[in-house]
C-alpha cells in the first residue's frame, strides 16, 4: 500500500473593513442576535477545513468581535489597504505575508466574505472536497447562473449606445434573442474562494489563471451590498426563508 497523499493546509481570510459606505457597519450589524461576521466565522470553524479562521480587519473594535466569535485577529489590516477602492490581492498578500513572518505558513487559503451569512458549514466542505479534485488548477470560485444575461447589455456613450458583448450570429444579435436561447453565463458571488498561495508569490493575483468553478445552491452565494439586501437578509430570516450557520457563543454586548 502507497502512503496516503498529505492533505493541503488551508487558513480561512475572513475580510471586515470598516468604513462601508452604502450598508453602515455591514460587516457587524446584527442579523439574529449576532454580527453578520459571526455567522461566517462559525461556518468555518465549524467545516473542520481550516487549519486557522483569520480575519483581516483595520478596526480594532470589529477584531475584538472577531475575536469573540472563535477567529484570530493576530494583526490589523494598515488603513491604506482597507479603502473602499482597494483591491483584494493587497490585503490577502498582507495578510499571508504578515502570518509567515510569524512563522505559520499555508499550502492554500479561502477568502470567505462575511457578506454572505447563509454559506454553511457543509457549503465550505463541499468546495474544498472538489477543490481537490481538481488538478493543474489554480484556484477555484463560487459561481451562480446569471439572472440578468450580460448578451443584454449594453455600454451607453453620449446619446448613442452598443452591445457590451457584440458577439451571437449576425441575423440573430444576442441582444434580439430570447433568453432561453442564450448560452449559460455564470457570475461569481461572495460565498468563497479557494486558491493555493503559490499564486500570490508568484502571480500576485488570488485567482491564478485556471480556475474551477463551484456552483452554489439556493442562498448559499446571497450577498448583503446595499440596503435593499440587507432588508430582504432580514424578512429572510424573520420568515424562516434561509438558515444562518448555528451559533454557540454568548450574543456580543
Amino acid at each position: 500500500m502507497g502512503t496516503p497523499a498529505k492533505v493541503p493546509t488551508i487558513v480561512a481570510l475572513v475580510p471586515a473593513r470598516a468604513g462601508s459606505k452604502r450598508v453602515p457597519d455591514k460587516n457587524v450589524r446584527l442579523l439574529a442576535g449576532h454580527p453578520m461576521i459571526a455567522y461566517t466565522i462559525s461556518a468555518a470553524l465549524q467545516s473542520d477545513v481550516f487549519a486557522a479562521v483569520v480575519v483581516s480587519t483595520d478596526s480594532e473594535p470589529y477584531a475584538a468581535i472577531a475575536r469573540h466569535y472563535g477567529a484570530e485577529v493576530p494583526f490589523l489590516r494598515p488603513p491604506e489597504l482597507a479603502t473602499d477602492t482597494s483591491p483584494d490581492i493587497a490585503w490577502v498578500e498582507c495578510t499571508l505575508k504578515g502570518l509567515l513572518e510569524r512563522g505559520r505558513a499555508y499550502d492554500c487559503f479561502s477568502i470567505l466574505r462575511p457578506t454572505s451569512p447563509f454559506r454553511q458549514a457543509e457549503t465550505i466542505r463541499r468546495a474544498w472536497k472538489e477543490f481537490l479534485a481538481e488538478e493543474g488548477v489554480d484556484s477555484l470560485r463560487a459561481v451562480e447562473k446569471c439572472k440578468q444575461h450580460p448578451g443584454k447589455m449594453w455600454i451607453v456613450r453620449g446619446p448613442r449606445m452598443v452591445p457590451l458583448l457584440p458577439l451571437g450570429p449576425r441575423d440573430q444579435p444576442w441582444h434580439s434573442s430570447q433568453y432561453a436561447s442564450l448560452p449559460e453565463v455564470y457570475v461569481q458571488n461572495a460565498s468563497l474562494e479557494i486558491a493555493w498561495t503559490r499564486v500570490v508569490s508568484e502571480q500576485r493575483t488570488i485567482a491564478g489563471n485556471v480556475l474551477v468553478p463551484f456552483f452554489t445552491k439556493e442562498l448559499e452565494g446571497f450577498d448583503v451590498n446595499d440596503p435593499y439586501d440587507w432588508d430582504l437578509a432580514q424578512d429572510l430570516v424573520r420568515n424562516r426563508n434561509a438558515r444562518l450557520p448555528a451559533i454557540q457563543t454568548e450574543q456580543w454586548r
